[in-house]
């Protein structure tokens, strides 16, 4: 009989629930192999004939062994089988297909499964991106308590304890489990898509920034175009400083005009006569 690679590692996937490792299946054909050695010699000594079996390469390397995998994975999604193939943070695994979970979940007797509220998403990401994190930190991000949120995480076994921090009082860190990994799908934390509002750096700037007093928002920073200031000139038009103080004291010195003349008196007319007496007298 043919060996088939394909075949023998989908056979492994279905007969256990536990994850295989790429590690695991060499080891397997290398103890088959060895197996297969005594198995012969003994059936040689005893029968004195050649006992035939499955012929097995004597090397299979771990990028055939990936390959294969790979292949296994991509069938079951265009054939869109009732399995799929995934790889896990602890190797590679058969799990029914989504569209079946609900009849799989009757099946078992199992309540539905409990989704995470939006506080504990978000408690959940700044774990995620940010660990070890301390619980003071992930309130400072959040800017409200994660005593709720990160006991439930805790509890689903998402989130756990990884130590205390270099900090006074020594405060408990906390980080992410394998079954964070098996909860959102990957295999490892550098699959996590980047994000630059949560990465180490900017927070840490950001928590700096916070401490310090607010900037002063110009117009130009909210697309407003710039307003001149009082010292600014207008346009290109020029102006010359003017001493006032001096102005003033020239026009202060300045001899005033002339003015003008009046107009001749009119002769004073002559006094009236007296009563009683006559005009020639």
């Amino acid at each position: 009989m043919d060996f088939d690679l394909k075949k023998t590692l989908e056979a492994l996937l279905l007969s256990t629930a536990e994850p295989i490792t790429l590690k695991d299946v060499v080891k397997i054909f290398a103890r088959y192999h060895q197996e297969l050695s005594d198995a012969l010699e003994d059936a040689e000594e005893e029968e004195g004939e050649e006992a035939t079996a499955t012929e097995v390469p004597s090397l299979v390397t771990q990028a055939q062994i990936s390959d294969t995998l790979t292949q296994l994975t991509d069938e079951a999604e265009v054939q869109d089988k009732a399995y799929r193939v995934i790889e896990g943070p602890n190797g590679y695994q058969i799990v029914t297909a989504p569209q079946f979970a609900e009849f799989v979940r009757l099946l078992r007797g199992e309540p539905r499964p409990m989704k995470l509220s939006p506080a504990a998403l978000e408690t959940m990401s700044i774990i995620a991106y940010r660990q070890p994190v301390t619980r003071a930190e992930m309130e400072a991000i959040r800017g409200v308590s994660v005593d709720s949120a990160l006991n439930k995480l805790i509890e689903l076994e998402i989130a756990h304890v990884t130590g205390r921090a270099e900090l006074p009082g020594r405060p408990i860190q906390y980080g992410t489990t394998d079954k964070f990994l098996e909860f959102t799908g990957i295999k490892e934390l550098d699959e996590l898509p980047a994000s630059d509002v949560l990465s180490n750096h900017q927070i840490d700037e950001w928590m700096r920034r916070s401490d310090e007093e607010p900037e002063e928002i110009s117009d130009e920073d909210v697309g407003l175009s710039k307003e001149p200031k009082p010292d600014e000139l207008p346009l290109d038009e020029k102006f010359v400083e003017v001493d006032w103080q001096k102005e003033n004291a020239e026009s202060d010195a300045a001899p005033e005009p002339d003015a003008a003349p009046e107009p001749d008196a009119e002769p004073d007319a002559e006094p009236a006569p007296e009563a009683g007496t006559s005009p020639s007298s």
